[in-house]
């Protein structure tokens, strides 16, 4: 069965930087955003870099504004191969390509942020024409907020996370 992306995108005024993931995940009951299972560490670990609840869609909106950070993910349908969130199991892959140029053509990007090794891989291979149009986007593989990446652990994520996306403007 095809899927299409749930989500779309968030795109808040004057976007800086943009976050890509893979796919949404299959929501679960209380979770509609991206990242949307309990078992993702994505939200708890922003929570902690940002000292801030991140309870509802609507907080976490404020958050990315704030940050000047939008968000969509890489491939905009597929399906699974398995019945299982696990990026390894998608397959007939449509790229979300008109979206991450428009996003990438309205807004002065400064840094594109994957959420994983697999993000950044895929981006690399499938817009390498729209990489080359612009040259002065820095590319920036996170490790991803996954469980299953468990090669560092969530304090190490969070450290990373810290060191690499982008700081809160005080004025916000």
């Amino acid at each position: 069965m095809i899927e299409t992306h749930p989500y779309g995108s968030f795109v808040p005024p004057n976007t800086n930087f943009l976050f890509l993931g893979t796919f949404a995940a299959k929501p679960e009951p209380g979770y509609d955003w991206f990242f949307g299972t309990k078992r993702s560490q994505f939200w708890p670990i922003l929570e902690i870099v940002y000292g801030t609840k991140l309870d509802t869609t609507e907080e976490k909106k404020k958050l990315f504004k704030k940050l000047q950070l939008a968000i969509t993910d890489i491939i905009l349908s597929c399906e699974r191969s398995q019945n299982s969130n696990a990026d390894t199991n998608l397959i007939n892959i449509t790229y979300n390509r008109e979206v991450i140029s428009r996003i990438l053509k309205r807004n002065k990007i400064e840094k594109i942020f994957f959420s994983s090794k697999l993000a950044g891989h895929l981006f690399k291979r499938e817009f390498k024409s729209t990489i080359g149009k612009y040259p002065t986007v820095q590319l920036v593989t996170l490790p991803s907020p996954s469980p299953r990446y468990a090669l560092i652990t969530k304090t190490e994520k969070i450290d990373k996370y810290k060191e690499l996306l982008p700081k809160l403007l005080q004025s916000a």
